[in-house]
């Protein structure tokens, strides 16, 4: 899926988070954005996710204008937020069932693919757990599940490298997000770590006092923490 974003603003009372960003991300690419704390990283993505309107702006999915009311564009996007968010008073397999309709991924083969997903990330033997029982990482293995079942066109990830994940889940990861973009999907997630974002990006979004500052390959832009104490020191 192509994303287009055109000159897109947003403010909280008193604070200005997004200030004119555009962006134009082909199908089919890994993107990192990455910036300082409260630069406006999880704004640009919950507006990408339409849960908030922007002030100002437009975001096109394909040519198409992203609304609220666009129930079968919003389908072809998934957002999993740093705190995964899901039906916590109900069992992981209605969770999952639930998730699947809501997705259009509930399809005669889905149970079987789901029992072979939480297999591969450790977690087969919660399926009958409350939500509320699980840690943090285990949640968001439930969470990923879905996605993956899901297998939107755009995925939306805050902070999915500090999610509580172990080893096990940040490998399945990173291996389901290569795999989704090879076969076209596109991947924005957030980060703070360069460590993380340098590696494990085509393309880099550097967002800063809520402005977009750069968007272009790792090796363009350079080690990101000199980057970033290049941006401080021109304040």
């Amino acid at each position: 899926m192509r994303i287009q974003i055109q000159s897109l603003s947003y403010s909280y009372p008193g604070f200005l988070a997004l200030d004119d960003v555009s962006l134009d991300i082909a199908a089919g690419q890994l993107v990192a954005v990455i910036g300082l704390n409260g630069a406006g990283k999880t704004t640009l993505l919950r507006c990408l996710s339409t849960l908030i309107v922007p002030r100002h702006g437009t975001i096109l999915c394909d040519g198409a204008t992203l609304r609220r009311s666009d129930i079968p564009l919003r389908r072809r996007i998934f957002f999993i937020p740093d705190v995964p968010q899901l039906f916590y008073d109900r069992t992981v397999v209605q969770n999952l069932s639930a998730l699947a309709r809501i997705y259009g991924a509930d399809t005669p083969d889905a149970p079987e693919r789901a029992i072979s997903i939480l297999r591969e990330l450790d977690i087969l033997s919660c399926v009958y757990k409350k939500v509320t029982e699980l840690s943090r990482g285990q949640q968001y293995k439930v969470m990923l599940t879905a996605l993956v079942l899901a297998d939107p066109d755009f995925w939306l990830l805050d902070e999915p490298f500090a999610s509580g994940m172990d080893p096990l889940g940040n490998a399945y990861l990173r291996k389901q997000i290569r795999n989704a973009t090879s076969r076209g999907k596109t991947v924005l997630y957030t980060t703070q770590l360069p460590e993380i974002a340098e590696p494990f990006s085509d393309r880099l979004v550097i967002i800063h006092h809520a402005r977009l500052r750069a968007f272009a390959t790792p090796a363009e832009i350079g080690p990101l923490e000199t980057y970033f104490e290049k941006l401080h020191g021109e304040e």
